[in-house]
């Protein structure tokens, strides 16, 4: 079932979700203040192609140990963030659940848009896992 869910969401949407995932990812990285961003971003990107029996976490769930991304450097980082553009991009995700949320097919793929939205708002010490 995670195989065909996945296969609809790329088809319908998720490769163009990871594309601009990549795209933004490849943006920062261009300067050096958006460096620290690239890395999340591509992870998201991995998240946003196929999403289905994916979940994202903090790092220090699967680490065990607190790193840069997850103390006060993320945090600082994941403000900035908010404010220069993340709240655009999970508003975007937000406002792409609603109808799918609207149709009861669409309900799986709207909570992965949410997902994909909470990710968006504070992206800096997260990490994409297998579900169990």
């Amino acid at each position: 079932m995670t195989l065909l869910l996945n296969i609809l969401w790329f088809i319908f949407g998720g490769w163009i979700s990871g594309t601009l995932w990549i795209l933004g990812g490849a943006l920062m990285a261009i300067t050096v203040i958006g460096l620290p961003y690239t890395g999340a971003a591509w992870r998201i990107a991995g998240f946003a192609y196929f999403p289905f029996g994916k979940d994202i976490v903090d790092r220090s769930e699967v680490t065990g140990q607190h790193d840069l991304g997850t103390g006060p450097v993320g945090c600082v980082l994941n403000v900035l963030w908010f404010i220069l553009g993340g709240w655009h991009i999970a508003l975007s995700h937000v406002l792409i659940a609603i109808p799918e949320a609207v149709s009861i097919i669409g309900i799986p793929f709207a909570f992965k848009d949410v997902q994909l939205a909470l990710v968006a708002l504070a992206p800096i010490g997260k990490t994409v896992v297998p579900k169990p």
